[in-house]
């Protein structure tokens, strides 16, 4: 060694360099096909074939609105990119039956004349045979709903609740994915729980005895995503730590980690994101090797990132990584089942930790029932936490829960009651029995078979219905008795 830094190698001719350049395309993972700037056909490799199915020996030479024509493949994303002259990225079916996300970027001269087309193909049939599989399997819904609800207690423990047919219905798909290691995006509207069943997921895995780690990808700093997601080496930047630190991702290798928010993530960050889940590893700032990591993936947004893809706020790439298997957990207002042992759940949870012994009321629950719940099982929660503080009595009626419904509040739209030392004992009986007619009208939906529930006459039901009604200041619904 003379101390002279080494030169690196230079190809010695032409021919030389050609060769390598195919042995990098023949070796690639993803699928390349190349066209030349009229769309005939000049490169395949064998990625490419393993991935569509199809003879490169078809391929070669012919034109991309042939093989469009002969319905060798559905549509040319070459002839798009020539067409348009930008990058672009389709699904593409091949006569095989076998489905594949497509990227072809054009490539111009110094003129900028189009003189060629290079298009990166990867798999997507895997996914679609899972979808399928699932879709065989639908027939068995019914069954595998009835054993949850039977051992629903057992699943869950005093953590998630599920007695509406809507909330037991994404479990079933939840159930079905949780033994996989396919990528999950848990979809809904904020506080529906998307977290419950991510945890479900986890807990039902074979990676159940990993860890769990929970990234808010919306409630980091954009300038720390990156180093608390993948870590850094030491001195990789000013306040470093000086032994480095492991990402999040390292810290959930041969567990879960559930990716909250997905949706918020920036958008150079998520490039990042996309190697992560594309060739699981991750590279730390400062580092000069990638880390091999095992990590299954489990996202959740509120937010539309079709429509996000579409405003380009949102990778199309990732997008079609992230939606594996997509799993829609409805809002609280859709899983009316839900709202009542969901409220005495949280009810329960406070009374054991203040000491309590509070109830709800008949009235107050059917109030809960019918209130619309914009902020789902989270707004839920915090009402009636408000709804034990406010209440002076171990029952808590609706008087305690000032919710609007309608166009009245709770307060205005339901009666108060005097405080009294003694009770109208005629009076309570009647009310009590008005509450039996309503629940059994609203029920059987006609006075006749309503009144037959109760032992009752129709003209009986009718008369007492608007007599009581009368009494208790209630006006009977649709102004009709019956």
């Amino acid at each position: 060694m003379d101390g002279k830094q080494e030169k690196p190698q230079i190809f010695s001719n032409v021919q030389e360099a050609s060769e390598r350049l195919d042995a990098i395309i023949e070796n690639s993972f993803d699928g390349i096909y190349i066209t030349d700037g009229r769309a005939n056909t000049i490169k395949v490799n064998r990625a490419y074939e393993t991935i569509t199915g199809l003879d490169r020996a078809d391929m070669l030479g012919k034109n991309m609105e042939e093989l469009e024509r002969g319905n060798v493949i559905s549509v040319s994303g070459s002839l798009m990119a020539i067409r348009e002259k930008r990058v672009v990225t389709l699904e593409q079916e091949f006569k095989t039956g076998k489905k594949a996300v497509i990227t072809s970027s054009p490539i111009c001269d110094k003129e900028g004349q189009i003189i060629m087309v290079v298009t990166n193909v990867r798999d997507l049939t895997e996914i679609y045979h899972l979808r399928e599989e699932m879709g065989r399997k639908k027939q068995e819904e019914e069954k595998l709903l009835q054993k949850l609800r039977h051992v629903q207690g057992e699943l869950f423990g005093s953590r998630m609740v599920a007695q509406d047919k809507n909330t037991l219905d994404a479990l079933f798909w939840a159930d079905k994915v949780s033994g996989l290691d396919a990528t999950v995006m848990l979809l809904g509207e904020t506080g529906v729980g998307k977290e419950e069943f991510a945890r479900y997921i986890y807990q039902n895995s074979r990676r159940k005895d990993g860890s769990f780690i929970k990234v808010n990808c919306g409630a980091i700093p954009p300038n720390l995503l990156e180093s608390e997601l993948f870590g850094y080496e030491k001195g990789a930047f000013t306040g470093a730590s000086k032994n480095g630190k492991l990402g999040l991702f390292e810290l959930a290798d041969k567990g879960t980690i559930f990716l909250d928010e997905i949706g918020e993530l920036p958008f150079d960050m998520q490039v990042k994101f996309l190697r992560v889940l594309q060739e699981q590893e991750v590279e730390r700032i400062g580092g000069s090797r990638p880390v091999k990591i095992d990590v299954r993936i489990v996202a959740a947004t509120n937010r539309n990132l079709e429509e996000m893809v579409k405003q380009k706020a949102f990778r199309e790439d990732l997008f079609y990584r992230l939606m594996v298997f997509p799993i829609h957990i409805p809002p609280l207002r859709e899983r009316r089942k839900d709202i009542e042992p969901l409220a005495r759940l949280f009810l329960g949870q406070l009374n054991k930790k203040y000491g309590f012994r509070k109830e709800f009321t008949f009235e107050a629950l059917e109030l809960l029932k019918e209130y619309r719940w914009p902020g789902n099982i989270r707004e839920l929660k915090n009402l009636v936490e408000r709804a034990v503080i406010i209440s002076n009595e171990d029952l808590i009626g609706p008087e305690s829960i000032p919710v609007e419904t309608g166009e009245r509040t709770l307060k205005a739209k339901k009666r108060k009651k005097e405080k009294s030392t003694s009770i109208d004992l005629k009076s309570e009986l009647h009310r009590i029995e008005l509450q039996y007619m309503e629940q059994a009208y609203k029920t059987f939906g006609n006075v006749r078979d309503a009144a037959l529930s109760l032992g009752m006459t129709a003209p009986t039901f009718v008369r007492k219905r608007k007599q009581y009604a009368e009494e208790n200041k209630y006006q009977v619904p649709n102004g009709k008795a019956d």
